[in-house]
């Protein structure tokens, strides 16, 4: 699909051995961290470990703090960080990225919109986020309508964009061709990493927005450190992802919506493509029509969430029922791919929020009864954290 003449550069930050990367990345995830606990956790000496901190600083990439700040980073689960006390000379001193070197841009391409935010290194927000309805779903206008944004949510004074990370729903190849994307009506190969970057004049690589969300959360969120950890989404549709060690576990597949049709329910409705009970029944169009069904009369996906926020009797136990089911389906996914901890997401997470018990009950339905518990987080919902998230991939392939 790609040739050599037209093959896009990417910035990377710096260039030396995959010991330094690693430590470099390490520092992002775990800093401020002082040298014995990332010497150990990389299982290094500490003169490799000085010598390779020693380039990084010189680089630019991290930075000390002064003698005597504490460590306030997160560790690795299960780190056995050994105290090195009785050992004379200097206190020890943290070190961090230099987050403020460089900015990101990110762009969240989602069911009918567009949002674009700005960070730094350590993907902190920098000014407001931008979103826009998306009126014209044809590559070119996505492409113009990408960079007119673009430009308009650049900081006045914040330096140029190093780099543009774009995510959305569907598949892709070789963080740039999207292949598949079903909201945008995209059943063929559009280059759009190359459209945007020759739009915006700035590097850019394309990703799926559910493994954006998990490395986000891995390297700067709620889940760093943990070994294996899941996201689970709910909205226009169900999706699924899992990472090992901080990455998102690949395979040419993934993204094709596959969790989208697992049976969570034998008496539940009949989805688009005829299983009845599906994970389908997740999603706000699904929710919609039991709803309808359940009023008699045609209704909207709108009108459900104010019925359940009202707390009328019907919408509440369609609600009840409906975290019920993703219960189930964080069992299934907890019983086969063993995570750690399950993050549940999605424009229509806010349904979960309000019923977390029967998403216990859910699974506790199908998990063995002296099975460890599954710890399970629902964060507030923003289309910002998925712009951002796009940015932490540009920034995980920038220092890698």
């Amino acid at each position: 699909m790609e040739t050599n003449s037209d093959r896009l550069e990417f910035p990377h930050w710096f260039s030396k051995s995959q010991a330094t990367h690693d430590v470099a990345r390490g520092i992002m995830q775990y800093g401020p961290i002082a040298r014995t606990p990332l010497a150990q956790i990389f299982n290094l000496s500490q003169g490799a470990l000085s010598r390779i901190t020693s380039d990084l600083i010189y680089d630019g990439v991290i930075e000390e703090l002064p003698a005597g700040t504490a460590q306030t980073g997160t560790l690795p689960a299960g780190a056995a960080v050994h105290d090195m006390g009785g050992r004379r000379g200097r206190p020890q001193t943290a070190l961090r990225i230099r987050e403020n070197e460089h900015v990101f841009l990110g762009v969240n391409i989602h069911d009918g919109a567009i949002t674009v935010s700005e960070v730094n290194t350590m993907c902190r927000p920098i000014g407001a986020e931008l979103t826009e309805d998306i009126t014209d779903r044809s590559p070119d206008a996505i492409v113009a309508q990408i960079a007119r944004m673009v430009r308009a949510a650049t900081a006045p004074d914040a330096p140029a964009p190093t780099a543009i990370g774009l995510s959305l729903g569907g598949h892709v190849e070789d963080d740039r061709f999207v292949t598949f994307a079903p909201f945008l009506y995209w059943d063929y190969a559009v280059d759009l990493g190359a459209l945007v970057q020759h739009a915006t004049g700035v590097p850019t690589k394309v990703f799926n927005d559910l493994d954006s969300i998990l490395l986000y959360e891995c390297w700067f969120g709620d889940a760093i450190g943990i070994p294996r950890f899941a996201v689970i989404t709910m909205g226009a549709g169900v999706g699924y992802s899992l990472s090992d060690q901080g990455d998102p576990i690949d395979n040419p597949d993934k993204s094709y919506g596959l969790a989208g049709h697992v049976l969570i329910d034998p008496e539940g409705p009949r989805c688009s493509s005829g299983h009845v009970g599906c994970s389908q029944c997740l999603t706000s169009d699904s929710i919609a029509e039991e709803y309808s069904g359940i009023i008699g009369r045609v209704t909207t996906f709108e009108e459900f969430a104010h019925d359940l926020n009202i707390n009328r009797p019907q919408a509440r136990r369609l609600g009840e029922r409906t975290c019920f089911r993703l219960g189930v389906l964080v069992a299934t996914v907890s019983n086969l791919a063993m995570p750690t901890q399950v993050l549940i997401s999605g424009e229509s997470s806010f349904i979960a929020k309000k019923n977390r018990e029967f998403i216990r009950k859910g699974i506790d339905a199908y998990r063995h009864s002296q099975a460890a518990p599954v710890s399970f987080t629902i964060p507030e919902f923003s289309w910002r954290l998925w712009s951002d998230a796009a940015a932490a991939r540009a920034i995980a392939a920038f220092i890698s």
